[in-house]
């Protein structure tokens, strides 16, 4: 199982549109009803802190990548730097993440999708994505690699449509009547536990740069071990800059309605100020554009962190077994599928509660991996003091901030999943002494 590679044919296009497909570019659109809600309109001001709290992390993320390339991620950082335990609980922890961002994307499109046929139902949509989805990916990394160019593309289209819509409506006299600076200093000032809570789930939007380093193997040059870290922060920066000023943008407008579901809201939003045929638009094109496809690069980074924790035998070591003629891990792919189809199904009521335990699961693996950056370098001769020192500290201490302000219900099932990855840690610990007893005997013969 240790000989098992992943095919490499990816290079930096394909990997910016692989960071960009995951991501979403229309990611504050979908999420932006939430992050109002919880930081009770200063939701520009919470974009910013995400996308602070995302690029010290990306920094962790260039350097681990650069010393360590393999297909684990935040996982095979922590294992190589920490040790195979808590390795394991970073690799547990980041699962959490990469498994319910396309649960919580499945939900959110089958949403839109709902809207326009409801025939279907909520559970039926959550199903029929899952399953192209999983179709799609079937073919191999060259397929998705086309796919996900054409979905940003898209998305680049959708996203200036709005804006373009949304200025046109502040011109007009509704929500704030201009660009002002409310969605970042409020009305009364900042508050900033209002500002860390919605950054607890602006964060979500910017996940997907980091599931680049999933496909460390799959490099078309795996000699060029800057390619990841040159991914990393291309895609963190372009999307930095389009969601805050989208998150303004958006803000200024969102006085102008009583929003009831904050799952539909840029539909609630547009169809009241724009006209109910700018709602109906967003919603055909969400499904058709993103629906279809934004789940792809999210299902395959997911698949990749269950492939190198089973070919290490720290989850069942099926998982770690690639198809030869695709070179896609295909047993992981369809583990990757069907767990977020059916947490989707067991949580659409619970949308909320979804993004925050999206948003914990990254935390915590991105706290890992800060600590795994300080203590992988700490007696390097290249330690760098910003770099090793001062940027992995920083980004721990925002990601700490961040993570405080989750949703109480988050915090409690985050609490039972690290509960149960200790628990199955410590019966692989159990298992590899029984294993190396067993085999003490025969070596001594």
């Amino acid at each position: 199982m240790d000989g098992a590679h992943l095919k490499r044919s990816l290079g930096f296009g394909d990997l910016v549109a692989f960071g960009l497909a995951y991501i979403a570019i229309v990611a504050p659109l979908t999420s932006l009803g939430f992050v109002w809600a919880a930081s009770d309109g200063l939701i520009a001001s919470s974009f910013l802190v995400a996308a602070i709290c995302m690029y010290f992390t990306a920094l962790s993320y260039v350097t681990m990548s650069r010393a360590i390339p393999n297909a684990g991620s935040v996982y095979g950082f922590a294992r190589r730097s920490l040790g195979h335990r808590l390795g394991f609980l970073a690799g547990w922890l980041i699962l959490m993440d990469y498994l319910l961002v396309p649960a919580l994307v499945f939900t959110l499109m089958a949403i839109g999708m709902a809207l326009l046929a409801p025939a279907l139902g909520l559970a039926g949509w959550i199903c029929v994505v899952a399953l192209i989805t999983l179709g799609l990916n079937w073919c191999g990394i060259g397929t998705t690699s086309k796919i996900n160019a054409f979905s940003v593309a898209m998305q680049c289209v959708i996203v200036t449509v709005v804006l373009v819509l949304t200025i046109m409506a502040l011109n007009g006299g509704a929500g704030n009547g201009a660009l002002t600076a409310q969605p970042f200093v409020g009305d009364r000032g900042i508050h900033w536990p209002h500002v860390f809570s919605g950054a607890s789930i602006a964060v979500m939007a910017f996940l997907g740069f980091d599931a680049i380093s999933t496909l460390s193997e799959e490099t078309r040059d795996s000699s060029d071990q800057g390619l990841i870290g040159r991914a990393i922060l291309t895609v963190l920066a372009v999307t930095s800059v389009l969601f805050v000023f989208i998150a303004w943008a958006v803000g200024n407008l969102m006085p102008a309605i009583e929003m009831q579901d904050p799952g539909a809201a840029i539909f609630e939003l547009l169809g009241q100020t724009v006209g109910p045929w700018a709602s109906i638009t967003l919603a055909w094109a969400l499904a058709v554009v993103v629906g279809f496809t934004n789940t792809l690069p999210m299902v395959a980074g997911v698949s990749r962190v269950l492939f190198a924790m089973g070919r290490d035998r720290q989850l069942p070591a099926t998982l770690g077994r690639v198809h030869g003629a695709s070179g896609v891990p295909r047993v992981a792919l369809v583990t990757a599928t069907l767990v977020p189809m059916v947490t989707a199904l067991v949580l659409r009521d619970r949308v909320e509660v979804l993004a925050s335990m999206v948003s914990l699961g990254a935390l915590g693996g991105f706290i890992m991996l800060h600590i795994s950056v300080m203590v992988y370098f700490r007696h390097s001769d290249q330690r760098s003091v910003y770099f090793h020192i001062v940027a992995p500290a920083l980004g721990l201490m925002v990601a700490l901030a961040v993570l405080l302000r989750m949703h109480p219900s988050a915090l409690k099932m985050g609490a039972v999943w690290l509960t149960m990855g200790m628990v199955y840690s410590a019966w692989l610990n159990r298992r590899a002494r029984r294993d190396q007893d067993g085999q003490r005997p025969k070596e001594q013969g």
